[in-house]
Order: C-alpha cells, then structure tokens, then sequence
C-alpha cells in the first residue's frame, strides 16, 4: 500500500469537520442575535415602565405646594402607573410568558421584566427556554 493510498478520504473528512464547524457558529450566532434583539426590547419596555411609574409623583401636591426640596413618589400608585403602562403597550402580547417586579419608594421606581425566549435554533437536549430580563429605572430629581 503507497503512501497517497493511506491518504485518500483525508481532504472529505476535514471538509466534513468545517461544515459541522461552520453550522456550530451559524447557529451560536443566529441564537446569540435573537437573545440581543429580545433584551434589546425588553430594556425598552423595562425603561417605558419606570419612566410611566415616576409619574407616580404626587401630582397634586406638586401644583398645589411645589416639589418643596425633594419630589416624593407615591409607591402605590408607582405601581398602578407601570401596570397600566404594560397594559396600554401590549407588552404581554409582544413577550409571551412576561413577568415584571416593581421596587419603588420615595425618591425612585425600579421595574424589572423578564420573558423566555424561543431559540430559533434550538440547543438539543435543552427543553427549558432561557429568560431574557432586563431593568429600568427611574429617579425624580428637583433641580433649580
């Protein structure tokens, strides 16, 4: 047996390896994407949420008596602002599965969101789907 026997395959296999190499990264790629784009819109609506939660500021107070040193967000009513935000945006609709958290006190309002994502291309032998989350928040700050 030669040499240049021994050696016949030998380009096909290696081909073979850069092919299962190159899928590999198409697909590392494409998942890595859509987990980007998903936080991407999660921060978002997480932003939106907070900004529609500091509007929990006590309004009346505010016209009546002026913001005085210091604005004071209401948390209760913070709260009530950032599920109506939700509510109002379709945020639910455009992320199936949608969970949020409010922390608001006095001076902020921090909401954070997550969702599960559906790979498009899918890790086998992995049937839980990632969580994609994302926060934003909110200060009130009185300046002169």
């Amino acid at each position: 047996m030669s040499r240049r026997d021994a050696e016949n395959g030998q380009a096909a296999l290696l081909l073979v390896g850069f092919f299962v190499v190159a899928l590999l990264l198409v697909a590392v790629v494409v998942d890595a994407s859509a987990a980007f784009l998903r936080r991407q819109g999660l921060d978002n609506v997480a932003d939106g949420a907070a900004l529609a939660g500091a509007d929990g500021v006590q309004g009346r107070e505010v016209y009546e008596g002026g913001l005085g040193e210091r604005a004071r967000i209401d948390p209760a009513e913070a709260r009530q602002h950032v599920a109506s935000y939700l509510r109002s945006t379709g945020a639910a609709a455009r992320y199936p599965g949608l969970r949020w958290s409010v922390v608001a006190d006095a001076e902020r309002v921090v909401v954070r969101v997550a969702a599960p994502l559906d790979l498009p291309i899918p890790v086998p032998g992995v049937e839980e789907m990632p969580l994609v989350s994302a926060t934003g928040a909110s200060y009130v700050v009185v300046s002169d």
